[in-house]
């Protein structure tokens, strides 16, 4: 069973407000029990920082017919594609994100993340649009009926921006 997730705050959201709110919930989560806690607000910008960022989410998930059969795109900007689908997943340019630690030593992100408006070919064209840079967005899940996860979504939501939810736990 699992606790699934998204968040999004509109593109033009200011890194800093967002990285604010998340100090905000990381106050909260030191009160509930998490340890160690800690908020970064990182550019992925270098084969290093993208190797970074790929510990932190999965990527943006594009599948498009454009993507499909001899596609090269240039370095950088997706982690998969798979020519015969048409789908990828994309790299985040930058992440503002909450990473929360429980006593088994298991972290769990929370947080926002901006990805590229287009993906490029090896020439620098414009290939597709992913409709990702419009916006913050992220989801995760947590396999875990542990309350403290939901009192953090529930600030997420109170904050308007929470925009999806299924809690498999509930169901039982």
């Amino acid at each position: 069973m699992t606790y699934h997730f998204a968040f999004s705050a509109p593109g033009i959201t200011p890194a800093a407000v967002l990285e604010d709110f998340l100090h905000s919930v990381e106050d909260d989560a030191k009160a509930i029990g998490f340890n160690p806690v800690l908020v970064l607000d990182a550019l992925f910008d270098t084969p290093e920082r993208q190797k970074f960022a790929r510990q932190l989410t999965t990527g943006a998930r594009l599948e498009n017919d454009k993507l499909k059969g001899v596609v090269l795109l240039r370095d950088g900007q997706v982690w998969h594609h798979d020519p015969v689908t048409g789908s990828c997943r994309i790299i985040p340019k930058r992440g503002v994100v909450l990473v929360v630690t429980d006593a088994q030593k298991c972290e769990t992100v929370f947080g926002f993340f901006q990805f590229p408006a287009t993906l490029h070919d090896l020439n620098g064209k414009a290939v597709v649009t992913t409709h990702q840079g419009k916006r913050w967005t992220f989801q995760n899940f947590v396999n875990s009926p542990d309350p403290r996860f939901r009192k953090i979504i529930k600030r997420f939501a109170d904050a308007g921006y929470l925009d999806a939810e299924r809690d498999e736990f509930k169901a039982v």
